[in-house]
């Protein structure tokens, strides 16, 4: 399959700065080949005339079946939310249920712009068999609870294990896979050991929710007196490749051992916010060096997987609470979504850049409308102006899963029925 996206506006890197241009991206299978010459027959010639070609958008923390909880439990603290609405409810769910939410999660994603997603889960092989179907890229973890060497925890990693051994047996490279102990206040110490032992023997990363809420900070304190970050850095966790997600309370002491552990952190402005959890030190984290990337969590405390209404808060939120309006640019902020999310899941050489070689994982926007106009600044109007309604293509592995707001690999009607019947069941 080839396929000519011609004449189109493109934002591209170049020694780390962004920029648009006008161009032409030709495509043969899952690989951009050439960018700027347009003399190609291809397969399919997509006319770029008022589009906007960018990478596809990376959510690098969600939990994509819980799109099945969207507008419930609302405006509650977060630990009621959690263990008193959302866990409860998990324990209704059937595997079944879990595909059909995650099935939701990926449509609002894919209508959104994103192409890729890490993701955290209760039920194997539903995610999974999703993620193989509709044709988007994934990293996944079965998530983690347990303590020391109890049976509950041994079998949530047996199930981890058999899902990324028939995977690794069956899957695609879409597909790949990371280690999830959820948090540190839900996975004891000699727990923690076990699950690093796991990921060491897979040669995988780490996938984990981090000084989430101020609850969590006096939790570890009171069991281990340190920080939920010292606790897991003591412990040689970091010592994997890690993705820590929100990192909302952190000292000047955690910061420094992130940066020296080179552990990325996933920033999830709109569900700390939402939750009362208050805002991660972003800037300090930058100025360490730190990778930061972008996450939506899941659509119960978000409550969207809209990773462009991400991209607005996280640059907006800091200007405000530091009262320095030249921090988190608009390019940075769209870096989080792309190539920083790329570098932290191990893919910065096949994802994250419109750029020849890599894998044609491509968003292309319709910039024929109001907020658009005039096109002064396009990366600006990305992270300032953009909803998530102009996006009309999506690109993943060099197949078009949406073309002019139309699925192509997903039944949506099919999905929505599936949701209803699934609501009625848990809510009534």
């Amino acid at each position: 399959m080839t396929i000519l996206i011609k004449n189109i506006l493109a934002i591209e890197e170049k020694d780390s700065d962004l920029y648009v241009e006008e161009t032409s991206i030709y495509i043969e299978n899952d690989r951009i080949v050439d960018i700027g010459n347009s003399d190609y027959k291809a397969d399919i010639i997509i006319d770029g005339k008022n589009k906007l070609a960018i990478p596809g958008m990376i959510n690098n923390h969600t939990h994509a079946y819980m799109s099945l909880f969207r507008n419930y439990a609302d405006d509650l603290p977060f630990s009621q939310w959690l263990f008193d609405k959302i866990l409860p409810l998990e324990d209704k769910l059937t595997g079944e249920d879990a595909y059909w939410g995650t099935m939701l999660g990926i449509m609002e994603m894919i209508k959104t712009g994103t192409t890729c997603f890490t993701d955290m889960y209760i039920f194997i092989n539903e995610t999974s068999r999703a993620v193989d179907e509709t044709g988007i890229r994934a990293s996944l973890s079965r998530g983690l609870v347990g303590s020391g060497d109890d049976e509950e925890g041994r079998r949530r990693i047996n199930e981890a294990r058999k899902e990324i051994e028939y995977w690794k047996a069956n899957g695609n490279d879409r597909l790949s896979f990371i280690v999830a102990p959820h948090a540190p206040y839900t996975c004891d110490d000699k727990y923690l050991l076990n699950v690093i032992d796991f990921a060491r023997d897979y040669n995988l990363g780490i996938n984990i929710h981090l000084s989430e809420s101020r609850n969590e900070i006096a939790e570890i304190n009171s069991k281990y007196k340190c920080s939920p970050t010292e606790f897991l850095n003591k412990l040689g966790l970091f010592d994997l490749n890690t993705l820590a997600a929100h990192c909302v309370y952190l000292s000047d002491n955690d910061i420094n051992i992130l940066s020296e552990k080179n552990v990325n952190v996933v920033t999830c402005p709109v569900s700390n916010l939402k939750l009362g959890n208050g805002i991660a030190p972003i800037s300090k984290l930058i100025d360490k060096g730190v990778n930061v990337c972008l996450g939506t969590d899941g659509a119960a405390s978000n409550n969207t997987l809209n990773m462009f209404k991400e991209l607005q808060f996280v640059t907006l939120i800091h200007k405000g609470i530091e009262e320095k309006a030249d921090v988190i640019s608009a390019s940075t902020g769209l870096k989080f979504a792309t190539s920083n999310a790329a570098k932290a899941l191990g893919l910065e050489n096949k994802i994250g850049k419109i750029k020849i070689g890599y894998k044609a994982d491509i968003t292309i926007l319709d910039i024929d409308k109001p907020q658009y106009y005039p096109r002064n600044n396009l990366i600006s109007a990305l992270a300032y102006s953009t909803n998530g309604d102009e996006v009309s293509t999506v690109i993943v592995d060099g197949k078009i899963l949406m073309n002019n707001n139309e699925f192509l690999t997903i039944d949506e009607e099919k999905v929505k029925y599936h949701i209803n019947s699934i609501s009625k069941r848990l809510f009534i």
